[in-house]
C-alpha cells in the first residue's frame, strides 16, 4: 500500500496551528456534501468508506456514532495516545478546518479492522499522505482503536532509508502477537 515510517519529530499541537494558519480565511475549494444518506455499516472497511466518503466535513455527531466509548486513538503526530470518546471528539473537532479534506486512496476489505491510505488536500491542493488502521470492537462493531501515521515532512525519511541500506531486512514486516505492544 504505502511505506510510512513513524515520524521522528512529533509536532503535536503545532500541526493544528499550522493547519489553522494555512486555512485562515479560506473557503473550501471543493464542496464537501452536507447531505448524505445515513447508513449503519458494521464491517470495518465499509465504516471507513462511509466516514470518509459520505459523512466527512458534514456531521461530527454522525461520525462519533461509530466510535466505541473506550476508543484508543494513536496519531503518530502526537506523543500521547488519546483515550475515550469525548477526548477523540475534541481531537476531531480541533482538526476541522474549512478547505481540509482527507481523500481515501486505497482501502482494504477488512471485516474487524481496515487499513487504508489517504491524502490530505488543503483547499483542493494535494498535501501530505498517510496510512491508517481502524479496528472494531468485535461485540459492538464500533471503532475501538485508530492508528494514524502521516508521512514524514522530510523526503525521504533519513533514518528509514539509512536503515534499509544497512540492513535490508528491516523493511520486511513480520507479525506481532496481539497485545505485545503497550498501547497498541
Amino acid at each position: 500500500m504505502r511505506e510510512v515510517p513513524e515520524p521522528l519529530f512529533k509536532p503535536g499541537d503545532l500541526t493544528v496551528k499550522l493547519l489553522e494558519a494555512a486555512t485562515k480565511n479560506m473557503e473550501p475549494k471543493t464542496k464537501i456534501t452536507t447531505t448524505y444518506k445515513k447508513k449503519r455499516p458494521i464491517i470495518a472497511c465499509d465504516i471507513v468508506k462511509y466516514l470518509f466518503n459520505d459523512v466527512q466535513g458534514s456531521d461530527i455527531d454522525e461520525s462519533m456514532n461509530f466510535f466505541d466509548e473506550s476508543i484508543v486513538y494513536h496519531d503518530f503526530n502526537f506523543e500521547q495516545v488519546i483515550r475515550g470518546k469525548d477526548k477523540v471528539r475534541k481531537f476531531i473537532e480541533d482538526f476541522s478546518f474549512p478547505g481540509i479534506e482527507f481523500k481515501l486512496q486505497k482501502v482494504d476489505d477488512g471485516i474487524l479492522s481496515s487499513s487504508f491510505t489517504w491524502q490530505l488536500d488543503i483547499n483542493g491542493v494535494p498535501g501530505p499522505k498517510g496510512v491508517s488502521l481502524y479496528e472494531l470492537n468485535p461485540n459492538s462493531k464500533l471503532i475501538s482503536y485508530v492508528r494514524d501515521i502521516p508521512e514524514s515532512a522530510i523526503k525521504p525519511p533519513p533514518l528509514g532509508a539509512l536503515a534499509r541500506l544497512l540492513r535490508p531486512g528491516l523493511g520486511v514486516f513480520q507479525s506481532v502477537t496481539i497485545g505485545a505492544r503497550e498501547d497498541g
